[in-house]
Formats: structure tokens, sequence, C-alpha cells
């Protein structure tokens, strides 16, 4: 069983229990025996009614920036993820790691994961991003390296692991994550009750882009970008046809579209995939002239905008015609000193970074004068380990129909049990006779 199941699938519970019997090898166990194989081949397979989509890259990557520009599907039981996974560690005995942005529940918020160990374990936090992640297109960005992991969206870092979140990675994930993206049906007790009614629904993903992480200088250089600008699956790239980590649909390649270089993942009716869809048109982000994104820049004047609103200014200019502090018009330097706040001979900072991480400017000089400028700060968080896996977003070995109806569960189960209290009364009254 594919650990994402929580334990709870039928197939587990079905086949390890008459396991445990049969050892002790009573009368009862060997019509347990028995009756296995004739519920197995006489109760027909349970079918599901929806079909989901999962598109991912073949091949790995270890460190770097990965990236993407989506706009996730609404709903309650949507669940939309985008997602870094580091193959085989579904495996038996396994290291698991898996890094996650998940659009979740019907107010479509955003969660992050990171999930990682033996057995594996979820450590979450929930942000809050204007305008909403189902309404608009925004850039979702992981950057990992050796010693952190980080999120970030539209170049404002919402969190930051180190420590030993970090080295859970870079000591277990050495043959690299690789990217992916899915749509799949929730349940009350993770993304929220799927009504199928709403089918179909759909997310859209605009660009996928990954850079290479230089050690030597702390930066990231432009690798690979994906524009899907054809009509059909780009190289390099597969779709899914597992089942989903509820187990309440299957991936379907059909549900995964190019119209108008956006890539199109949805969540349909086992009978209705590949719906025609006109996806919203994106209006790109203008991106500043900095190493990092030149392979993406849209702006004409290369002024910074983007990230002089995403990270954390300069100090602000004291009284008497102090100099302004440095705004962020390159996206590879820690943030700006303050404006000396004396005296208006003495520039503004250095250039702000794009993760949001540059520190505001220090306090003027003068007692009496203006304050230096405070870094933005990221979204609210909310922290802390759990052993479940409902923040899963991985892919199942398991198919929809390969579990024995609940029905012969429910029926044989307490029949077993009555069966076994029986013989056990019967010993206990020859035991007082003896």
């Amino acid at each position: 069983m594919h650990p994402c199941l929580n334990g709870n699938g039928v197939v587990r519970t079905f086949v390890a229990f008459p396991h445990e019997r049969v050892q002790r090898g009573s009368v009862v166990d060997r019509w347990w025996v028995w009756a296995l194989p004739v519920a197995v081949a006489v109760v027909p397979a349970t079918a599901s009614a929806t079909a989901s989509a999962e598109l991912y890259r073949l091949d790995a990557q270890l460190y770097g920036r990965f990236e993407a520009r989506i706009r996730f599907a609404p709903g309650s039981g949507v669940v939309g993820s985008f997602f870094l996974w580091k193959p085989g560690s579904d495996a038996p005995g396994a290291f698991w790691n898996e890094l996650d942005f998940e659009a979740l529940g019907i107010d479509c918020h955003l969660q992050t994961n990171s999930i990682y160990g033996i057995p594996k374990a979820n450590h979450e936090a929930v942000s809050a991003i204007p305008g909403g992640i189902c309404s608009l297109y925004h850039d979702y960005r992981f950057e990992w390296t050796p010693t952190y992991i980080a999120w970030a969206v539209d170049g404002q870092e919402l969190r930051r692991d180190t420590g030993a979140a970090a080295t859970a990675y870079s000591q277990n994930a050495t043959s690299g994550m690789s990217f992916h993206f899915n749509i799949w049906p929730g349940d009350a007790s993770f993304g929220g009750s799927f009504n199928p009614s709403t089918l179909p629904v759909s997310y859209f993903i605009s660009w996928v882009q990954y850079s290479s992480y230089v050690a030597n200088n702390g930066t990231f250089q432009v690798a690979w970008r994906e524009e899907f600008n054809g009509a059909s699956l780009p190289a390099g790239w597969a779709a899914g046809t597992w089942a989903s980590p509820k187990n309440l649909s299957t991936h379907d390649a059909r549900n995964i579209t190019y119209v108008n270089g956006i890539a199109i993942l949805s969540m349909t009716g086992d009978n209705a995939t590949g719906p025609s869809v006109n996806p919203p048109p994106d209006s790109p982000v203008p991106v500043d002239g900095g190493i990092v994104d030149a392979a993406r820049d849209t702006a004409a004047d290369n002024t910074g905008r983007r990230d002089a609103d995403a990270t954390g200014a300069g100090g602000a200019a004291g009284t008497n015609v102090d100099a302004a502090g440095g705004a962020a018009p390159d996206g590879a330097r820690p943030g700006g000193a303050g404006g000396i706040a004396t005296g208006g001979s003495t520039g503004g900072g250095a250039a702000g970074r794009e993760t949001t991480t540059g520190a505001g400017g220090a306090a003027g000089l003068a007692t009496t004068t203006g304050t230096g400028g405070a870094s933005t700060a990221g979204g609210a968080t909310r922290s802390g380990a759990t052993s479940g896996d409902s923040g899963c977003s991985c892919r199942l070995a398991h198919t929809k129909r390969d579990g024995p109806s609940s029905f012969w569960i429910a029926t044989l189960v307490p029949l077993l049990s009555r069966r076994r209290g029986r013989r056990l009364r019967v010993r206990c009254s020859r035991a007082r006779l003896a």
C-alpha cells in the first residue's frame, strides 16, 4: 500500500488481518483462508467516477530554483498542487522527500508542506496571498540549497526552513527532485468535501523554469524554461496514470491539454475526459534585469519594479533633506542600508534581494530624525510537524480499482469475531467440567 493512504486503505486491512490469523492454524483460520479468494473473486471491483491529472518532469535536479506561474482551480474538495518529489520516496524503507505548494478548500487558501522522514511527517504552514490564488496567475518558487529551503510567491518569500529541516533534503535527496503538478479530489479530512457536480474544473500553468544553484556565490542561473507553446506533451515531460492520493480518482493523460501557450490540468468525470477549455490569458509581471531573471525579463525599462515591491527597501529619508535609502533594482543582492539621517550627502543603500531576505535600512544617526526602512514581511505561517499524510500530493502505486468491496470486510470480520467468541466459550465450559 502506498503511504499516502494513511494506513486506512482497504487493501491493507483486508490482506494483513488474515495473514496474522492463519499462523495460529485454528478451524476458523482455515475457513477464513478458504473464504478470502472467494470474496476476492466474487466481489466486483470498486469504480471511481472521477478522472484527475498529473504532469511531471522525467529528470530530477539537485538544488536550484524551481518556478512555475500558475492559476489554481477553485472549489471545495478540489486540490491543486505544485510539488517537488524525490523519485523512489514511496519504495519500502525509503526516506521520503517532498516539498509542496497546495491550493485547498472552498476558500482556495495556500498551504506549503515539507514532508520527509521514515516514516514521513508533514511540516506545514498556511499563507494568505493578496488577490487569491484561484482567480489570478501567480509565480510560485522553491529555492533549494544545501543550507535552506524557501517558498516564495510573486518574489515574496513566505517561508524558509534551515537546520535539520534543510539537512533532511541535502543528505537524503542527493539524486535530486523532480517537478510535479496535479489536480485531484480531496475529502472532509483534507481539501474539503468534494461534489462531482462541480466538474469539470481546471488549473492553468503558464510556464515552468529551472535555475541551477551556483555554490561559489550563492546565486541561481537559468538552465531551462518550458513555455508550453506546442499542442501536445513537450519533450522531457510525462503524464501520470496512477491513483490520486485519496484514491478517489485516477490520473488520465487525456485531462492534460495545451491551448494558447498554457498547460491545462483538468478534473472530470470518467466519461468526459479531455474537456475543451479556453484558458484565461496570463498578464506577465514586469521583471528586473538581474542575472537570475534575464531569461524571463518582460520589462522594457528594467527598473526592478517587481523586486522593489517584493523586498525590503533601504532606509527612508530623514529630515533636513537627507538621502533616501536604497531601492531594490537588482535581484542578486541583499537589502540596502538606510540613508544617513543627519545630512544629504550619502546615497541610498545597495539593491534588495528578490527573495525578500534583504534587511531594512538602519536607523538614522540623529536621535530625532527618521528611522530606516524595515524589510517587507512574508505571509503569516502556522508551523508544526504531524505524522499524518493529509498534505501528500504524491502519486499512488495502486489504481482506483485494486481494492475489494468494503461490504465483504464489514460482513466477514464480525462473523469471524462471533465464531471465535463461540469457540472460546466452548473451551471455557470444557475446562470447568474437567
